[in-house]
Order: C-alpha cells, then structure tokens, then sequence
C-alpha cells in the first residue's frame, strides 16, 4: 500500500512539471532585452514607445539611456547597442560604415530665454554676435543693462552641430560662459538665470514652458519658434530624430523601430511636442525609410 502511494506521488511530481496535459502557461515567458542609447533630445520621446511597446509584448525589456547622439551612433557601429538614438543625419562616412538611420519625428532648436527677460525676437546676425562674443550685454540689443550668459552645448552633441551650420560658426569661435550637455540641463540653467540665453529642443522647451518652468522661445528671423513652424517647414533650424541600426534593423530591433514609427505612437510623439515624420515608400534604409539626408557640420 505505502508502495502504491509513493508511486502516485512521483507520478504526480512528474505531471507538475511538465506543466501537466499541456499546459501553455506553465511554460515561463522568455525575456528579450534591447539597449537603446544616444540622444538626450529622442531619450524622453523614446521611453514613451518603449513603455507602450512592453505593454503590449510581455517579455520585452527595452534599457533606454542617454549620453548623446555620438554615443548612440557609436554604440550601434560597436554592437553595444542594437538601437542607437540621433538627433542629426548620419554623415556620409558613417553610412559608409554601414549605419542606417530611421526617422521617427521632426524637431526644431529654439533660443531660450528666461521668461523675464524683455528681449522677444533675434535674427541670425544678433544670435552670432552674442555667441563669437561682439555682443555681451542685453541692452546692446533692446534688453536691460545686463551681462548676458551664454550657455552653449557641449562638443559631440548633434544640437550644438545643427548650431553652428545655422550661425556658420566654428566651434572654437563660441564665447561661453556656461557647457552644458543634455536639453533638461539647459533648461534649467537659462530657467535659474534670467540673463541667460541657450539653444534647446524646441519640443522640450514648449513642454517645460507649459508645465510651468520660467523659460521662453524667441522668435529667429521673423519665425514663430514652435511645432507648428517645424511642421510646416518654414523654421530655419530644423532636423529630424533618427533611430540608428547597424545594417537595416533585423528581428526584435526591426519590430521596435517599425513600432516607432506607427500610427500607434503618434500620441506620443505630438504630447512630447515634436511632429511625426511622414512614412515614405522604402527605398532601402530602415522598415519604411528612405534613404538619409547627410549633413556635413561645420567645424567638426
């Protein structure tokens, strides 16, 4: 009798774990893990997509982090990361590498003030002398007797290479008072110095300066620093938001970046106050992508 009992016993163990008539469930859900990196101006934007993309694919984990564009360039060249984050072209001698970018959404890069300051528009020849230091006090160009702090971005990020194509500018030929790195910190120190003046994205400043942060946009060379301007193409400084594989994107990569550039996020891309980029015919870059505009920056 013990004898049977003890039969039974393993009979059963043995049914548990093979999950027992087939059982699907008992079987664990493999999980698939991607690195994203790059970008501080895609990050925030990017996180968005990857929280929804893991709702709907239990058992994906997506490690967003930032460091800049040239890191997530770099590290998609080096296989560190299956996706890197951009927010610049790709240069002719990264294609050449084998890097292909996909356009997600479109920024533009605003001049910030600090709400307080009187000064509401500049042109291209008044941005150039405050930055090659001609200009450095406000009430030389309509604002009050004040030095003004010139915060610029640091070298390697692609908001500062889009800066100096539009002001012609050498690196070398800034006068900063403030480097900073990501948009956030910029932000905060024009937000903490109402005589600083500093060049971010123009969807983090409008979603910062509508949740309350004591920033402005100025208008630059007539033109309405906004998404709308972005949209429809008539902002001087604009650029698209790439996401960077090596090689076309393949299995899991190609499935989040397709996802990323889906009607199903453009929610996330309008609440984080960018525009969503069209979505043209393949022509052998990433899932739907043409191929890359470069752009050559000066000065770098």
């Amino acid at each position: 009798m013990q004898a049977r009992f003890l039969a039974l016993a393993a009979l059963v163990a043995v049914s548990a774990c093979k999950g027992g008539d087939g059982d699907a469930a008992a079987t664990p859900v493999q999980e698939t893990k991607l690195v994203v990196t790059g970008s501080s101006t895609v990050a925030p934007l990017f996180s968005e997509i990857a929280k929804r993309y893991e709702q709907k694919n239990p058992g994906m984990r997506i490690d967003v982090q930032t460091g800049g564009s040239g890191r997530g360039i770099a590290d998609a060249q080096q296989g560190l990361a299956a996706i890197g984050m951009s927010s610049r072209a790709l240069k002719p001698e990264e294609t050449a590498g084998g890097l292909v970018g996909t356009p997600i959404a479109k920024d533009g890069i605003g001049i910030i003030l600090h709400k307080d300051n009187p000064v509401k528009a500049l042109d291209r020849e008044k941005i150039v002398a405050i930055y090659s230091g001609t200009v450095r006090n406000w009430k030389e160009i309509g604002g009050k007797d004040a030095p003004i702090t010139v915060v610029n971005k640091a070298e390697g990020r692609a908001t500062l290479e889009l800066f100096l194509v539009y002001t012609k500018l050498k690196a070398t030929d800034i006068m900063a008072s403030v480097v900073i790195g990501d948009n956030q910190q910029g932000i905060k120190t024009v937000a903490g110095n109402p005589d600083a003046i500093g060049y971010v994205s123009i969807g983090s400043a409008e979603y910062d300066a509508a949740n309350g942060v004591p920033v402005k946009l100025v208008t630059i060379d007539g033109i309405e620093a906004s998404t709308k301007t972005v949209t429809d193409g008539t902002f001087p400084l604009a650029r698209e938001l790439y996401l960077v594989t090596k090689g076309a994107p393949s299995g899991s990569a190609a499935a989040l970046v397709e996802f990323a550039r889906s009607p199903e996020v453009s929610d996330l891309v309008k609440a984080q106050f960018f525009v969503p980029s069209p979505r043209p015919v393949a022509e052998g870059g990433g899932p739907g992508a043409k191929p890359l505009e470069t752009m050559t920056p000066t000065g770098s």
